[in-house]
């Protein structure tokens, strides 16, 4: 659905000038609006979904929501980064999972994980700034998933007309998707 692919780590970017300065160095190309490089450095994610563990024990999948949510529907991290980050607190002691139903873990903070978010503190706050100020690009009124599918559409035409020509057969297929999206939107 959202698998874009990209040759710095992380599948999907942030848009609308997140990432400038600060810890999120990214790589900016054009003006407002213009693609991002990662959305987090290097660590950064573990700081963030640890945090959002600590105010309450959350499920991998609950965390993406979280964050999709924080970011106003303009950035959704992949189960890819998610769940080897979670792994990672586990491993570190940070975060220890109960098992609920047979599979899903449910994530809880470990006294040494509320110990390394104290000992990172204002790094954290100063992270958890940038991510609640890049959520107020989103248009007031327009729900995060609704913004999140079109900024995906966006970047899937960018690319693939960017990848060659398009031929009279591609330009067609292009074209009904892109007709049959407008018709269900209309419908809904």
């Amino acid at each position: 659905m959202y698998g874009h692919r990209h040759s710095c780590g992380e599948r999907r970017y942030a848009r609308h000038g997140f990432g400038l300065g600060g810890r999120f160095g990214g790589h900016q190309r054009g003006g407002r609006g213009g693609r991002l490089g990662r959305v987090f450095d290097q660590g950064d994610l573990r700081y963030v979904l640890l945090q959002l563990i600590s105010e309450q024990p959350r499920h991998g999948y609950e965390l993406i929501k979280a964050i999709e949510e924080r970011f106003g529907g303009i950035y959704s991290p992949s189960p890819g980064v998610i769940y080897p980050t979670l792994s990672w607190l586990e491993d570190m002691g940070y975060a220890v999972p109960e098992t609920e139903n047979g599979a899903r873990k449910r994530y809880h903070i470990t006294a040494e994980g509320q110990a390394f978010l104290a000992a990172n503190r204002a790094g954290i706050d100063a992270l958890f700034s940038r991510i609640d100020t890049a959520g107020t690009d989103r248009p007031k009124g327009v729900p995060a998933p609704v913004v999140r599918g079109m900024e995906n559409l966006k970047l899937a035409l960018r690319l693939r007309l960017r990848s060659g020509p398009v031929d009279q057969s591609a330009a067609e297929a292009i074209a009904a998707a892109l007709d049959a999206a407008a018709q269900t939107i209309e419908r809904s």
